[in-house]
């Protein structure tokens, strides 16, 4: 009697190959062509949400370990350090409270409206994009916090970027490094106002069409200039690091480095600035006009300007 195989073969692998890469062409048009898909991506990603937990707890387990058996010394430097911080900060909020009583003061003379206090939460680093050409993270926090498509998200340093897609109990977060995301900042020494790109790596960013006589240095400080309304203006972005002129060219080549730990922070803040429409209706009163005594207040604090030229000389 002929012997049985003991492992039966079926239809070609080839055949296999084909219907697995049919399905998943067919997939990723579906994605790309109807919306319907987005709702299965968020539950899909409420599914993964545990799995990612679960990988993170390796990783906790070894911070939690090496700090249970750091070295006495090093908690002790650790200690000066935060001390000789504490001080620091300290006496930058002695100066900070009599500006902060300064700027009322000048706020009330003028009938300006004043700041409003952004709200926020705290959220903690589930993963990393793998992708190298992709800079993005995974946080633990979803719709069910208040997260939103769009909403601003810092660390202790500055701007880290901005969420793109949301789910129930995470969300991802595209960030600044990444070379397709933009946004408007102004040089916090002058105000000029430029457009920064992430230049594909954490350590560096581009500033688009800078004018060759532009007053930009190294070292300046970029902010948010809250144009466009996506993120509230003042929070610091990056600090210039190399400004280069080319001899012939109307713009300038200038790169800059975000002042936030991209590849080291863990915690991070998700802003929840007011609407635009609520930030335009604060500077004008009921008659769409700007109220007298703001007006008289501004013309006192002008500088005189002669009404002759020859007098300037």
């Amino acid at each position: 009697m002929p012997i049985k195989p003991l492992f039966s073969h079926g239809s070609l692998p080839g055949y296999r190959l084909f219907f697995c890469v049919l399905a998943a062409s067919a997939l990723m048009f579906a994605d790309h062509r109807f919306t319907r898909m987005e709702g299965v991506r968020a539950q899909m990603t409420m599914v993964v949400a545990p799995v990612q937990w679960i990988v993170s707890v390796p990783s906790d387990l070894l911070n939690w370990g090496a700090l249970a058996l750091s070295d006495q010394q090093a908690l002790v430097d650790e200690n000066r350090r935060l001390r000789e911080q504490i001080l620091t900060l300290s006496h930058r909020g002695q100066r900070m409270a009599n500006l902060t009583a300064e700027n009322t003061e000048l706020r009330h003379l003028l009938n300006a409206a004043e700041r409003r206090q952004i709200p926020y939460i705290s959220a903690e680093l589930l993963s990393l994009d793998n992708d190298p050409f992709s800079h993005q993270m995974v946080v633990d926090r979803g719709h069910r916090n208040g997260a939103y498509v769009g909403q601003p998200v810092i660390d202790a340093s500055g701007l880290v970027g901005q969420v793109t897609a949301v789910s129930a109990y995470s969300s991802r977060v595209l960030l600044l490094a990444d070379a397709s995301h933009a946004l408007p900042v102004q040089i916090n020494r002058n105000g000029l106002r430029f457009i920064v790109q992430g230049a594909g790596r954490y350590g560096s960013i581009n500033v688009l069409h800078v004018p060759d006589t532009a007053d930009i240095r190294e070292g300046d400080l970029l902010t948010t200039s809250g144009i466009a309304g996506r993120f509230p203006p003042g929070y610091p972005v990056a600090r210039v690091t190399n400004v280069y002129h080319d001899p012939g060219q109307p713009f300038a080549h200038v790169t800059a480095e975000p002042t936030a730990q991209l590849q080291r922070a863990r915690h991070f803040l998700l802003l929840f600035p007011p609407p635009r429409e609520d930030i335009e209706d604060s500077i004008w009163d009921e008659s769409m006009d700007i109220s007298a005594s703001a007006i008289h207040a501004a013309q006192r604090l002008a500088p005189t300007v002669p009404a002759d030229p020859q007098e300037v000389r």
